[in-house]
């Protein structure tokens, strides 16, 4: 049943017996300050999201004032990179979380600041940010191998019963609908058969599932653009940027919508709305 498809709603989504909403926004800033200068903080400021995860920060914390990079109202989170100017994930939250998780264990995880898990009672965010393989042939098999390796985590976090929303740019379109050219990018990296495999694996066997497809499945929804000729403006896009959820939530997503009035990147915010009370 599809429900809300496509919309974010303001607040007061659910009638005012039923108070439970939680919004979640995810983003890749190509670049937080960068994002900031383009009006993200300001964009931000009003969409009275619960939790937002942000990707490729491209800073160290450090070097962050209060003000715009730990947004009044929310509890912030930054885990950066060791190299400065690349990568690294950031998470603010409504609520201090119980508990912060930064990393998954290997190097091309941990010290490129790929991952940032935020624990609310029985609920997981994660904040993901996962390789590019377009520069090259050898950062496409480091690629593969975050793939590979991060296969077993995801099953570990099915298996534990807690409700997670993984936030982030995965870097790979699943499906020919996800994607405008997707004939001439069949042997690119980001839509290659062995990545786009990988998430049938996800959303199949492992049991996890795409939050935004739950609500809408039409064409022409895309998270990301190529700087190069009007890609933007002609909406000749990939859609690579998720809210990946375990099936539990999946009947609490009540809205979602991808906010591209703005260039604050070259990926747009994906916002979802869920019936869960954090």
């Amino acid at each position: 049943m599809m429900r809300n498809a496509g919309i974010i709603a303001p607040f007061g989504l659910f009638p005012p017996e039923h108070h439970r909403r939680m919004r979640v926004i995810t983003f890749n800033a190509n670049g937080i300050r960068s994002a900031a200068g383009k009006g993200f903080f300001d964009w931000l400021a009003g969409q009275d999201a619960d939790l937002v995860c942000v990707q490729e920060t491209r800073a160290q914390s450090h070097q962050l004032p209060l003000k715009p990079y730990h947004p009044a109202g929310y509890c912030c989170h930054y885990h950066d990179a060791e190299r400065k100017g690349y990568s690294g994930v950031a998470l603010y939250a409504r609520r201090e979380p119980d508990e912060i998780l930064t990393g998954l264990g290997w190097p091309e995880c941990d010290a490129e600041g790929r991952w940032l898990e935020a624990r609310f009672g029985h609920l997981s965010v994660v904040s993901l940010y996962l390789p590019s393989g377009s520069s090259s042939p050898e950062r496409q098999a480091v690629k593969f191998d975050f793939m590979v390796q991060l296969a077993e985590p995801l099953r570990a976090m099915r298996a534990s019963g807690r409700d997670f929303i993984l936030c982030g740019d995965w870097n790979i379109a699943h499906k020919e609908i996800d994607l405008k050219n997707w004939r001439a990018n069949r042997e690119h990296s980001g839509f290659l058969p062995e990545e786009r495999a990988w998430l049938d694996e996800l959303f199949g066997p492992l049991g996890w599932v795409d939050a935004f497809r739950a609500v809408n499945p039409n064409p022409e929804q895309y998270t990301w653009w190529s700087n190069r000729g009007r890609a933007r403006d002609n909406n000749v896009g990939w859609r690579i940027d998720y809210q990946v959820v375990t099936p539990h939530l999946v009947e609490k997503v009540r809205a979602a919508a991808i906010y591209r009035d703005q260039r604050f990147s070259d990926h747009a915010p994906l916002t979802l709305d869920y019936d869960y009370a954090l």
